[in-house]
């Protein structure tokens, strides 16, 4: 799905390594979709995550994980890119800017986990990508008090609007955000990872 200039798409932004997508990722794409009132939601399939590799993070092939996504995501709303591979970006701030910059007139709004808020203010420039698009966070189970009590969400409370009015955090001026609690799937890609040398000895 590549936006004309004429298009005025309301579209979610999930960014992130997607090593390996899975189930989590789809369930907060739908709810994305249906609570927020998006045309789509396009999955940003990172080149790498900074905070990650600074931790030792081992990668699947890129190729791998954009094409297991693409597999996961199974919605014809649900848009995975390779956009940030292409332009040769990494960081969120830098992806928002070029994006903003392409599409203009799209009405853009970052989606996260729980447990990404958590950490957001460790992301590079975390304020410029605030008042760049509003965002929406999902519940992860055992993420959300560490969420909801974190820098990012305390900073920003004046900014937060009721789930049950999410889908006007879309047309809002940000900072603008929104916490929705529907989402209780509990997999991790770090999970999905850990269990998988154990189901090859199992074999």
């Amino acid at each position: 799905m590549i936006p004309q200039r004429h298009d005025t798409s309301r579209i979610g932004l999930l960014g992130g390594s997607f090593n390996p997508a899975h189930e989590g990722h789809r369930e907060i794409s739908l709810e994305a979709l249906k609570l927020l009132k998006l045309d789509a939601v396009w999955w940003l399939v990172s080149p790498g995550n900074p905070l990650k590799e600074r931790a030792g993070y081992d990668y699947a092939p890129y190729e791998e994980r954009l094409a297991a996504a693409r597999r996961i995501a199974d919605h014809p709303r649900i848009i995975v890119s390779n956009f940030e591979q292409r332009k040769g970006l990494q960081y969120t701030v830098d992806t928002l800017e070029a994006l903003i910059d392409l599409w203009p007139q799209i009405r853009f709004v970052w989606l996260m986990g729980a447990d990404s808020l958590a950490d957001f203010h460790r992301w590079r420039n975390w304020r410029r990508i605030v008042s760049l698009a509003p965002f929406a966070a999902f519940n992860r189970p055992g993420f959300a008090e560490a969420a909801l009590a974190g820098e990012t969400a305390k900073e920003l409370a004046l900014f937060r609007v009721p789930s049950g009015r999410a889908a006007e955090i879309v047309d809002m001026d940000p900072p603008a955000w929104t916490f929705i609690e529907s989402t209780v799937n509990p997999v991790s890609s770090t999970e999905i990872r850990q269990r998988r040398p154990q189901e090859k000895r199992g074999r």
